[in-house]
């Protein structure tokens, strides 16, 4: 049975920093995040009589499921089992609900019960648009040299899924959380897969990162009071590294462990939270991280669940409730954390670029040649990556185009597909205007590879000068015979 997250010292931290009220980020904190750079810690240990031929995590703490679970809030799904397909979907559509884009699953070691539900949950992650990366956990034996084992396994294994997550700002890399890092003193060896995957260490201590490729904390109670982070962020930016910080909406493993003196992070409603989330975007405890990382999405044992938690859950356990979370009650109350996730993704994505230099297409009045029916092209500049555009079919060329209000001095546009979508290349001519009559063309008709690894977006430098309105036109696409378009943004530099 896995160990508790390792909580040592920490409540001496609360009492030293006290209770702090939620920081206000700085408007446009985290300008360069996308939905796929929040990470949802994923728990993928479950099992019923059902599937698994036997309860699995559900009974720790000593209790008799499917009634009486080691948790102490009962999930809207009851004990279900994490390689059952139906669940694993569900799971997968509520992670979208909640906006962020990616899952970080918990994984014990080649052939574990984990790995081997491992093609079962990059299979339900593709069919929602998210992105698996992964949570490496302190296995028996687990060393430096066995963890680079895993990850060129890992990779070598799943990374032609998808699903599997890659990381378009640092190199296509994939990512790899290791849980309780500093147990092992050496770490020399993550030099051999630095090339091709990003690996950080669980520690605010810049003194024990050396090899690693970034910085995350998991933990669930430190983050009200953020220790540390100030200068594990300015470390990470100085250094190039990834800084990932973790926040969480609560604590509390009574069931799970009786008897445990742990300190319970109460929910407040939400207040904790959302708390936790502004200590991870406020300039004084670090400003903008790279990723956050949510603990998390299903770790039931701990208490800390964005998964909805049943409004009536069986009688007689003394089960809580999210009733009350964001002033929500009854069933709405069970989503009231995905949604209020959702919130926070889009205060930390906010865009692409610095508030300095805003997105100048978003929102503005978008026209097309044509459109076809639930596929608008005021889809294409509505801030989500989501919904699209699509003209007609089989009639290139196809056009949209879009009025920026006032002449601006563009140099650059970032056009995107929906992320889960498959490759594909269009071939697309940028033309400009300053009066919505004379066009001239500021970037040629060329092919542009749309892929899932890169988040399908691509940039596209433009010939720099003062326009008005700006057109794509669509003459080919290899992956669908029309013009499709998620995202038109456009820049100064």
């Amino acid at each position: 049975m896995r160990p508790l997250h390792s909580i040592v010292g920490l409540l001496a931290l609360l009492l030293a920093f006290g209770t702090v009220s939620a920081p206000v980020p700085a408007s446009g904190a985290a300008a360069q995040a996308v939905p796929a750079d929040v990470h949802l810690f994923y728990y993928p240990w479950y099992g019923s009589p059902t599937v698994n031929g036997s309860y699995r995590h559900w009974d720790q703490g000593g209790h008799t499921p499917p009634n009486d679970i080691g948790a102490n809030f009962y999930p809207t799904l009851g004990a279900y089992d994490s390689g059952d397909t139906a669940a694993l979907d569900q799971h997968m559509a509520w992670v979208q609900r909640s906006g962020a884009g990616t899952i970080v699953t918990s994984w014990w070691g080649q052939g574990s019960y984990e790995d081997n539900l491992t093609p079962k949950i990059l299979t339900a992650a593709a069919k929602y648009g998210i992105k698996v990366a992964w949570h490496l956990e302190p296995y028996a034996s687990r060393t430096a040299d066995s963890t680079v084992a895993d990850i060129n396994y890992i990779n070598s294994r799943y990374g032609s899924s998808p699903a599997f997550y890659r990381d378009a700002a640092h190199g296509n890399r994939s990512a790899f959380y290791v849980f309780e890092s500093l147990r092992v003193t050496d770490w020399t060896a993550l030099e051999q897969v630095k090339s091709t995957s990003i690996v950080l260490a669980q520690t605010t201590d810049t003194s024990k990162v050396a090899h690693f490729g970034g910085m995350y904390t998991y933990d669930g109670i430190a983050g009200a009071t953020a220790p540390g982070w100030k200068n594990a962020s300015d470390f990470c930016k100085a250094n190039g590294l990834v800084w990932a910080p973790s926040v969480a909406p609560g604590y509390l493993d009574d069931r799970a462990v009786p008897g445990n003196t742990t300190p319970t992070v109460n929910r407040d409603n939400g207040a904790a939270y959302d708390r936790q989330w502004g200590n991870a975007l406020a300039p004084a405890t670090g400003g903008a991280p790279t990723w956050v990382s949510v603990t998390s999405f299903n770790e039931w044992h701990e208490g800390s669940t964005l998964e909805p938690a049943r409004s009536n859950p069986p009688a007689g356990q003394g089960y809580l409730t999210f009733e009350g979370a964001y002033g929500k009650t009854g069933a709405a109350a069970e989503t009231a954390y995905l949604d209020r996730t959702k919130y926070w993704v889009d205060q930390f994505t906010g865009g692409t670029t610095p508030p300095a230099n805003p997105d100048l297409a978003r929102g503005r009045q978008i026209t097309a040649s044509s459109t076809q029916p639930g596929y608008p092209a005021t889809a294409a500049n509505d801030g989500n990556q989501g919904s699209y555009w699509e003209s007609a079919n089989h009639a290139f060329p196809q056009s949209i185009t879009v009025d920026l209000g006032s002449a601006q001095d563009l140099s650059r546009l970032v056009l995107s597909l929906p992320p889960s979508w498959g490759a594909r290349t269009q071939t697309i001519q940028v033309q400009a205007s300053t009066n919505g009559t004379a066009y001239t063309t500021v970037a040629g008709a060329q092919g542009y590879r749309f892929d899932p690894a890169a988040q399908n977006t691509v940039a596209v430098p433009v010939t720099a000068g003062s326009r008005r309105y700006v057109r794509l036109v669509f003459t080919a696409n290899t992956g669908w015979p029309a013009g499709q378009l998620a995202e038109l943004q456009a820049y100064r530099n």
